[in-house]
């Protein structure tokens, strides 16, 4: 978040909410169209939650804070961790050692007659 984002969002913002990855939420002051989300860390869209998201495209028009709560088929949102130390790393990978484990015999290589 530059110098100008955050003074025109205190010049022209009103805070409406948060997330649990302590991402904020503004409208316009003067009752604009206008949404957006200052992001806690490293701006990374995939760290704001389906709610929220649904909200900032102007699916839906209440603010998640005032809709229920998980479903209990649904899970907690995970932001995309690619590249990041928290990536998963199959086995075998360079991270990892770089060893796989043996092959089993059961491929057998294209080879072109």
């Amino acid at each position: 978040m530059t110098i100008r984002t955050r003074f025109l969002t205190w010049l022209n913002g009103r805070q409406v909410g948060s997330d649990h990855f302590g991402n904020r939420y503004f409208v316009e002051k003067n009752g604009g169209p206008k949404r957006w989300v200052l992001y806690n860390g490293i701006p990374e869209a995939s760290k704001v939650p389906p709610e929220w998201n649904a909200w900032l495209h102007y699916t839906i028009d209440e603010l998640p804070a005032e809709r229920p709560t998980l479903r209990n088929w649904e899970q907690d949102h995970v932001p995309n961790l690619t590249g990041t130390p928290a990536a998963y790393r199959p086995p075998g990978h360079v991270s990892r050692g770089g060893q796989r484990s043996a092959a089993t015999g059961d491929y057998e290589p294209w080879r072109p007659e």
